[in-house]
């Protein structure tokens, strides 16, 4: 950083800022996410300005002959750094075993290093930078939507004491494509139903939704009074109803006899 910075550097470098924050914030916003366009330019704002506030005083720095004080003026974008912390965490939310916001503070953790490269004058890396985050969180988001991803969900059941056995559910689940990570089976009134609750893994396209076929055949069985399905990220612990809407609680009650 030069030793001198005039008001010509200062309005080019905070320039780069404004526009390399508003081109983050806008893919921010446009996802809906919870710090969109103003939080990502107010972030890469004050990591550029503590560093040219910190260039502006590299000439006042050093100890003087009468004096005790040293000056370290980069303790300022070390302290706009360990600060973007607690914005970052702030971004992130859980929702049961579904974890969101994680890319957003990420997002805010390098705009802020990203502004500390323009304010410092390093305006060639900081444009770089600036094309790498654009390649990441707007091309790269296709090859993640071609890449199938394994997810988790929860089956629970109510079977009649005539009805599937626990070895027919479980031979249904394999054969439709899904590993059960986890089992338990109980049994009530007597014996004459089973409850059969399995947490279970299958990979699917990113942002696939629709449940495997089996949990619609296993559901309208006659003899099947209960059947849930929970997929990651839905609570299990919440009223569920029949529904068409992807991603949500499925609960599928055998057709009544007439």
């Amino acid at each position: 950083m030069p030793l001198t910075l005039d008001w010509s550097q200062i309005s080019l470098r905070l320039g780069l800022t404004v526009l390399a924050g508003l081109i983050i914030g806008i893919n921010r916003g446009e996802h809906g996410r919870p710090a969109g366009m103003r939080t990502t330019l107010l972030v890469c704002l004050a990591a550029s300005l503590s560093m040219i506030a910190a260039n502006r005083l590299l000439n006042t720095t050093g100890k003087a002959a009468n004096s005790f004080v040293v000056m370290d003026p980069m303790r300022l974008p070390l302290g706009v750094l360990s600060g973007m912390g607690f914005i970052g965490a702030g971004a992130i939310l859980r929702k049961d075993n579904l974890v969101l916001g994680v890319t957003t503070a990420a997002t805010l953790w390098f705009t802020t290093v990203m502004g500390i490269c323009f304010g410092s004058g390093q305006l060639g890396l900081g444009g770089a930078a600036l094309g790498l985050a654009v390649a990441t969180l707007w091309w790269l988001k296709y090859v993640e939507a071609a890449i199938n991803q394994d997810i988790r969900a929860t089956l629970s059941m109510t079977i009649a004491r005539d009805g599937p056995s626990e070895q027919d559910v479980r031979e249904a689940i394999t054969h439709g494509g899904c590993k059960i990570i986890a089992w338990g089976v109980s049994y009530a009134d007597q014996g004459e139903s089973v409850e059969l609750l399995g947490e279970i893994q299958r990979r699917v396209r990113a942002g696939e939704t629709e449940p495997p076929a089996f949990v619609e055949q296993l559901g309208r069985h006659p003899l099947v009074r209960r059947l849930k399905w929970h997929p990651q990220g839905i609570s299990s612990s919440g009223q569920s109803q029949q529904s068409a809407i992807p991603g949500t609680p499925i609960a599928i009650s055998p057709p009544k006899n007439k």
